[in-house]
């Protein structure tokens, strides 16, 4: 058995970040690359069980922090550096998640690479999903457009006239700084950042899972995605963002939402 953490890569804008990679002795030559989301990372909450539970079946698991969601590399989990946090854009967490591909590919080429991401991460994901190393894509609450991030004129004109906008934390506390540049980057890479034309341009195996009740992101984004990439969607009754995991998680076990996502995605990809 393999298994690295936080090793370091270079990503976008030469930042150093860290990914784990975890490789079993039963590999089934199939390794999943998980995408975190929004005010993500890859520690969070149940990932790591998650984590255990493909592994034990056989398959790699590769999950990684995005170069500028406000982790360090002394310090991965929460967010230590909202300095970065604040540069972050969409352009950015799509050439780090291809950077984490190029790099397992290198490491494994005979491999089949599987995106899984959640959240903002399922829409890296989708994006990234033409890869041709990427063989399928699964996406968790993913989103099914970025413009869709941007559609209120009023906070985008507040916005362009301060330079920076807050948003609060709930678990942390932490007013989290997010600039401008975000939404001009957006502009600039727009056809690069079409989630909506990548999913109909997607030639793989798609899977998606959404919850009944997530209030981050509405259950008609995971239609308008499974629709899009004529894969079979998995509605979660009572289900919320996190298909009821939070952070720090402290059970032993995934919750059942978590759980009966690992198991439909085994035998997807089995």
């Amino acid at each position: 058995m393999l298994q690295l953490k936080n090793q370091i890569y270079t990503g976008s804008n030469h930042r150093k970040s860290v990914y784990d990679l975890n490789i079993p002795d039963n590999f089934n030559n199939k390794i999943i690359v998980f995408i975190h989301g929004y005010k993500g990372f890859k520690d969070w909450g149940a990932w790591q069980l998650m984590e255990a539970a493909f592994v034990s079946k056989g398959f790699g698991f590769c999950k990684f922090n995005m170069s500028h969601n406000g982790g360090t590399v002394q310090q991965p989990i929460d967010f230590p550096d909202l300095q970065a946090f604040s540069e972050n854009r969409y352009s950015y967490e799509v050439n780090d998640a291809k950077t984490i591909i190029t790099l397992i590919h290198k490491k494994y080429p005979d491999a089949s690479i599987i995106l899984m991401g959640h959240s903002r991460g399922g829409g890296i994901a989708l994006l990234c999903g033409t890869h041709p190393a990427v063989h399928s894509v699964i996406t968790l609450a993913g989103i099914s457009s970025i413009e869709k991030r941007f559609s209120d004129k009023k906070m985008l004109e507040q916005w362009k006239a301060d330079g920076v906008r807050y948003e609060t934390n709930s678990r942390t506390g932490q007013e989290m700084p997010l600039k401008y540049i975000q939404y001009e980057d957006f502009i600039v890479h727009q056809k690069d950042l079409n989630i909506e034309q990548a999913c109909e341009k997607i030639e793989k195996f798609c899977l998606h899972f959404h919850g009944t009740d997530d209030s981050a992101v509405s259950i008609q984004e995971g239609i308008e995605i499974a629709s899009r990439t004529k894969g079979p969607l998995y509605v979660l009754g009572n289900s919320n963002h996190t298909f009821e995991t939070a952070h720090p998680w402290k059970e032993a076990k995934m919750s059942e939402a978590l759980s009966f996502i690992v198991e439909k995605s085994i035998t997807f990809l089995s």
